[in-house]
C-alpha cells in the first residue's frame, strides 16, 4: 500500500501556490521558487518510493528478479522504475505528482475533500511489464514503452465507516516546455488539414475530449478495488464493498466524482510570474462533463533535472 504522507515541508520550500475556487471549478497554480538540489530530492524520495512500491514488487516478481538485486546480479538492469526510458519516467513523474499534490493541497481543491491515495495503479502498465521481462533477459532490448490506459491515478474520500464516499480521477500531462502551441495541442489535439479547403484546425482529440467522454465510473476504480482486495482486504473491507456496489452493472450506486487535470512542465521562455494556461475565473467552455473540475498547473524551471535526479536515486 501507499503509506507515505505528502512531503509538505519540501513542497512549501520548493513551490509558490496560488489557488482559486469558483463554484464547481478549482484552479491551483504552483510555481517553482527554489532550485532543484539534493535536499529537495531527498524530501520527495520517500513519497515516490512509496508510490512505486506495489508496482516494483509486482514487476520484479513477474520478471523473476530480486527486489533489490546486487550489482552484477541477473536482471539488475531491469529494476523498476529506475531503468525505464526517459519519456516513460516523465509520465510517471506527472502521475505521482498528481497524487502527491492532491493529498498535499486538498484543502485548496474544489470541495475541500479529504483526498487520499491508498495505492497507485502502476502495476497495470502491461507494456512496462513486457519491456522489463525482455530487458532482464537481454540488456540490449531497450525501447520506448506505450502509455498506460485509463486514469493516471485514483484518489478517494473514506467516510467514518471506511466506505468510499467520493473519488477523484486524475489526468496528468508532462511537457518539456509549456508554450502556447504545445498547450493547445495537448488540450485540443494536433493540427489537421482539410483536404478540400486546406484549412488547418485542431482535431479535437486532446485532454478535454478524453476527460469529457470518460465513463462516470472509470476502469481505474475497478483496478483500485482489485488492488485493495490483494494488498489489504481487511483494512479496506468497507471500501472494497462500496466500490463493488458502485461498479455493479445492474442497479449500480454511482459515486460523486471530481476530475483532476495536472499540467506539468517548464514554463515558456517569455512567461511572466502568475501567468496561467487555463483561466481561473470561470469553468472553461471546453469542459462539458457534469463533475467538479480541479486544474493544477505545475510550472517548473528545471523539471528534467529534478526528474532524472529523483528517479536515479530511488532505492539506491
Amino acid at each position: 500500500m501507499h503509506t507515505c504522507p505528502p512531503p509538505s515541508e519540501a513542497l512549501d520550500e520548493w513551490l509558490e501556490s496560488f489557488d482559486s475556487v469558483r463554484g464547481r471549478f478549482g484552479h491551483l497554480l504552483l510555481e517553482q521558487k527554489s532550485d532543484t538540489d539534493n535536499d529537495l530530492i531527498a524530501g520527495l524520495r520517500p513519497y515516490f518510493e512509496s508510490a512505486h512500491t506495489d508496482a516494483r514488487e509486482y514487476f520484479h516478481a513477474q520478471i523473476g528478479i530480486n527486489l533489490h538485486p546486487d550489482a552484477g546480479a541477473p536482471g539488475e538492469e531491469a529494476c523498476s522504475p529506475n531503468c525505464l526510458p526517459l519519456k516513460a519516467l516523465r509520465g510517471l513523474f506527472g502521475e505521482v505528482m498528481a497524487g502527491m499534490l492532491t493529498e498535499a493541497f486538498r484543502d485548496s481543491f474544489v470541495g475541500g475533500h479529504a483526498w487520499r491515495v491508498p495505492i497507485y495503479l502502476f502495476r497495470y502498465h502491461a507494456d512496462v511489464e513486457a519491456y522489463l521481462f525482455s530487458l532482464a533477459r537481454d540488456g540490449r532490448r531497450r525501447r520506448e514503452v506505450f502509455g498506460r490506459f485509463g486514469s493516471d491515478f485514483i484518489g478517494v474520500v473514506l467516510d467514518d465507516d471506511g466506505r468510499v464516499s467520493r473519488f477523484i480521477a486524475g489526468e496528468a500531462k508532462w511537457r518539456r516546455r509549456l508554450t502556447d502551441s504545445v498547450f493547445n495541442e495537448l488540450m485540443l489535439g494536433e493540427l489537421i488539414t482539410d483536404p478540400d479547403t486546406g484549412e488547418r484546425t485542431r482535431s479535437g482529440k486532446g485532454v478535454w475530449f478524453e476527460i469529457n467522454r470518460d465513463t462516470p465510473m472509470p476502469h481505474g476504480l475497478r483496478q483500485l478495488q482489485r488492488l485493495l482486495e490483494q494488498r489489504d482486504p481487511e483494512g479496506y473491507a468497507a471500501a472494497i464493498l462500496s466500490l463493488d456496489e458502485a461498479l455493479i452493472l445492474d442497479h449500480p450506486r454511482p459515486l460523486p466524482r471530481t476530475n483532476l487535470i495536472l499540467i506539468a512542465g517548464n514554463g515558456a521562455q517569455r512567461r511572466e510570474e502568475g501567468d496561467v494556461l487555463i483561466g481561473w475565473e470561470e469553468l472553461p467552455n471546453e469542459y462539458t462533463a457534469p463533475h467538479d473540475l480541479q486544474v493544477v498547473e505545475l510550472i517548473l524551471s528545471d523539471g528534467e533535472l529534478l526528474i532524472d535526479g529523483l528517479y536515479s536515486s530511488l532505492w539506491t
